[in-house]
């Protein structure tokens, strides 16, 4: 596997999420690994992840997990941009939460995921044209999972990476600016579920992915499996020397997750061992590339633009 350059000075990805977490557990051993190497890397959280659980057993020791869950989340997430070396922006719209029942309900007033599109979109392509990304990352169409959020923050991020070049469009937001690559984010991809799976069963240990990926490929009664992403990974990026580091990212968000969790099933060691990389497929690309890729910068002349 091909390692990064050296040195990213004046190369810029933007990643777009759905809740403060979701940086974390999604290739942010791969933004510690570019910051690292002086790209400029941003975290867009399009919610404050305000309608979310306590999932831990965190408020034993701090009990104003539950009463100020908005403003704990907001210091776990300013923590783990630290630890990650990266930096973030706060899009400032409210989390829809995760419906349950059958038929579900309908989303809370004014949540993010309830927003008309180009409302939705009009703040990050604001930040696109402030911060001129080369690169923009997402989630698929099903948002990896179909958390309301997820599905929308892909939606904007697709507006946003095809808008925010177009200066007949979001006449109010900035000078145009075109990303010149869009990629979504495979980190739950089957493969890697499957490579963990098979790496636990070899060790003798209990692999708390078994249920996951057990589920993802069930059939409910009427012979229907669960979303799955249609996309192939093209592009893996080699970060397994900053899985120890994205670990503590994790970690810095103790209101959702805990040091039991199944994200630590193996130490960063094995991690390395069994899949090394983060992975990605390009969907839209304004430059010159080849697949497969070992690196978003590749086609781009980022020291010229």
């Amino acid at each position: 596997m091909q390692e990064l350059a050296d040195d990213y000075t004046g190369f810029r990805i933007l990643a777009v999420h759905a809740h403060p977490d979701d940086e974390s557990s999604k290739g942010a051993a791969m933004m510690a690994a570019y910051a690292a190497r002086g790209a400029r890397v941003m975290v867009a959280s399009m919610t404050g992840g305000e309608r979310g659980d306590v999932l831990t057993a965190v408020s034993d020791t701090n009990p104003a997990a539950h009463r100020y869950l908005p403003s704990v989340r907001r210091a776990e997430m300013a923590q783990a941009r630290d630890i990650l070396g990266i930096e973030h922006r706060w899009i400032g719209f409210m989390d829809s939460g995760l419906p349950e029942g059958d038929p579900l309900p309908p989303l809370p007033f004014g949540c993010f995921a309830s927003q008309p599109l180009e409302r939705a979109s009009a703040p990050l392509v604001r930040l696109v044209r402030r911060f001129k990304p080369h690169v923009i990352l997402s989630y698929d169409e099903i948002g990896g999972y179909p958390h309301p959020d997820h599905i929308m923050s892909h939606r904007v991020a697709v507006e946003a990476f095809h808008a925010a070049g177009d200066a007949s469009a979001y006449l109010n937001e900035g000078e145009p600016w075109a990303p010149l690559k869009l990629y979504y984010d495979r980190a739950f991809n089957l493969d890697r579920l499957n490579a963990i799976n098979d790496y636990l069963v070899a060790k003798g240990t209990e692999n708390p992915f078994a249920e996951w990926i057990a589920r993802r490929q069930e059939q409910d009664a009427e012979g229907h499996t669960a979303p799955v992403s249609r996309h192939q990974t093209t592009t893996r990026i080699l970060s397994k020397d900053y899985f120890a580091q994205r670990d503590q990212a994790l970690l810095s968000h103790a209101t959702q997750v805990g040091p039991k969790d199944l994200f630590f099933a193996l130490t960063p060691e094995e991690t390395a061992e069994v899949w090394p990389t983060d992975d990605y497929v390009l969907i839209e690309s304004r430059v010159e590339t080849s697949l497969p890729e070992t690196d978003f910068a590749a086609g781009i002349d980022y020291k010229e633009r």
